[in-house]
């Protein structure tokens, strides 16, 4: 019995880095950001007709009339390297051989490329998920495993604050 409970103690801080940490976008903010989102006033998204929905927008918003805080590229350096779970919507962007997602974005609202004002850089994660997802729905939410890193990320559609290499992403429960 001891032996056993000596394997245990040995075990579980193992099995305890294994574990995701479940993180919210907010804890993506830094505190200065979150505030002033908390402080922002409310954004219109009465635009009119939708732009078209087939990704030739960019996530980059033209309307300069934005508060700072939506242009923010500020991280929070404690999440670098870090192994987390955290749900949002995917705004695809390569695909394999096989016709799979394997980049693509990850932004906490969906239709960020669409009709509604993008999120900031420091609230888009640019996805490398090597397996490969069919995204049929970007209205669809999911949940993705992986290790988080700061970088920037600037490509033709986005600027990205965050990366991750996904090692597992499913459909968020309930969603």
């Amino acid at each position: 019995m001891r032996h056993l409970l000596i394997t245990l103690a040995l075990l579980f801080p193992i099995l305890a880095m294994a574990a995701p940490r479940t993180v919210d976008w907010l804890d993506l903010l830094p505190e200065e950001d979150y505030q002033a989102m908390l402080d922002m006033p409310e954004i219109s998204h009465d635009w009119g007709t939708e732009a078209p929905g087939d990704f030739s927008n960019s996530l980059r918003s033209s309307d300069r009339n934005l508060p700072e805080v939506m242009y923010s590229t500020r991280v929070v350096g404690e999440m670098d390297g870090q192994h987390i779970e955290l749900g949002g919507y995917p705004v695809p962007l390569e695909t394999d051989e096989q016709g799979r997602y394997i980049s693509f974005f990850l932004v906490p609202y969906p239709g960020a490329c669409i009709h509604v004002p993008p999120p900031p850089p420091n609230q888009i994660i640019l996805v490398e998920y090597p397996s490969g997802l069919a995204i049929r729905d970007i209205y669809q939410p999911l949940l993705l495993t992986g290790t988080l890193q700061v970088a920037q990320t600037s490509n033709e559609l986005a600027d990205a604050s965050y990366r991750m290499r996904a090692d597992k992403v499913v459909s968020y429960p309930g969603g």
